[in-house]
């Protein structure tokens, strides 16, 4: 009976032990491990594979086409073999930025399971790091005052449902008792009220351009632009349905329809300065097209514009009051002044020729815009940078 109890107490000592690798350093390798010089190297331990790649945004891109278009896509980059079944590859040295990648394993793709930090983007989701220095910094957690984020449920009595929307509080608001400006940011197609708190670092973002000084203090509201759905997949009491593209009731006027409840909400529930003044609405994408038509369908709403990486018009299906008298509605929003009408996008961008016929039209009219160009296409590296670059001008 001592050498069973004996025996035992081993054997849940050894359980124990590998549970505590497991929880405190238990990965076999380092992975990835970011040098001085910025050459950052990727590891991967799997002495069965025949094939190991690496995938991700620090690559050069490679085009995917989808339903919605032609997207600049991931470059794929082959690990080599070393000692113990461990896979290495090795990158050039990458400028400052935040990266998403992960590996492909004989055709699968997986996570790193060196590295416990991921981010979902619509259905995807990928590990991350950050290259620091630059405009880089700004997307890291400094030692600096934070604000506050919060997801909060709101009554849409247009849509007649409860939706959950994200909101970002500058440090000092809970004690400060001042009233602020209220900028609204909106996600592309696919994506909700998380995405540009993960993907756009948007709280880092505002946390360091406001400590700064060279961005106003301000709350930062994030809908979900998708009019169907109550909140991000997970969120809401269908439970965990799969994130998907594909949704009714996105760029057909509904949740233009509708935006005024969220404002209402705001104005309600935080210390705001109600007024056109000090408003602000910007968007990326699908996010950009519901930026373009709230601002020109209620003109006295928002002072500043954002368009980033916009969609333009609707589908010529497509048939809402939102969308219709457009001419008359943008010389209606311009008559009144907007201090700033913002417009940012990639040089390879699939809606670069829509956003340069609207630039045209803007001019030919005399309409006041400021354009902001960049390299590359419709990713999350530029609309993070859009956002660096549009923040500081509002409500100055």
């Amino acid at each position: 009976m001592k050498k069973l109890l004996f025996l035992s107490a081993m054997l849940l000592m050894s359980a124990v032990t590998f549970a505590q690798q497991a929880l405190w350093g238990g990965a076999p390798v380092v992975s990835p491990e970011i040098h001085e010089d910025n050459t950052v190297t990727f590891r991967l331990k799997d002495p069965k594979a025949i094939k190991v790649q690496v995938t991700g945004d620090f690559l050069p891109t490679q085009k995917i086409k989808t339903p919605f278009g032609e997207f600049d896509g991931p470059g794929v980059a082959d690990l080599k073999e070393g000692k113990d079944g461990v896979w290495e590859y090795t990158t050039e040295p990458l400028a400052p930025e935040l990266y998403s990648y992960s590996f492909i394993v004989d055709g699968l793709k997986i996570m790193d399971p060196s590295n416990v930090y991921m981010i979902r983007d619509v259905a995807s989701v990928t590990n991350v790091f950050i290259i620091g220095g630059g405009r880089a910094d700004l997307y890291k957690v400094n030692d600096v005052p934070h604000g506050t984020v919060s997801r909060m449920w709101y009554n849409s009595p247009t849509l007649g449902m409860e939706r959950r929307i994200t909101v970002y509080t500058p440090a000092g608001y809970e004690t400060s008792g001042k009233r602020y400006p209220v900028f609204y940011l909106l996600h592309g197609m696919g994506g909700d009220e998380e995405a540009w708190i993960a993907l756009g670092r948007t709280s880092q973002i505002l946390d360091n351009l406001i400590a700064q000084g060279k961005a106003e203090p301000m709350i930062v509201v994030m809908t979900n632009g998708n009019a169907s759905q109550e909140a991000a997949p997970g969120e809401t009491h269908f439970g965990l349905t799969p994130p998907n593209m594909n949704l009714p009731q996105t760029m057909e006027g509904t949740f233009e329809t509708a935006f005024p409840d969220v404002v209402k909400f705001i104005d309600k529930t935080f210390r705001t300065k109600a007024n056109k003044k000090n408003r602000a609405i910007a968007g990326l994408s699908m996010g950009g097209y519901h930026s373009l038509h709230i601002s020109k369908q209620y003109p006295d709403m928002f002072n500043y514009v954002g368009l980033f990486s916009a969609a333009i018009m609707p589908d010529a299906k497509v048939k809402s009051p939102i969308y219709e008298d457009f001419d008359k509605k943008l010389a209606t929003q311009f008559a009144k002044k907007p201090a700033l009408y913002w417009i940012g996008i990639g040089k390879t961008d699939f809606l670069y020729k829509a956003n340069e016929d609207f630039r045209k039209m803007l001019g030919e009219k005399g309409y006041k815009y400021t354009y902001y160009e960049t390299g590359e296409g419709h990713i999350w590296k530029n609309w993070r940078i859009y956002l660096t670059e549009f923040a500081p001008l509002l409500f100055k």
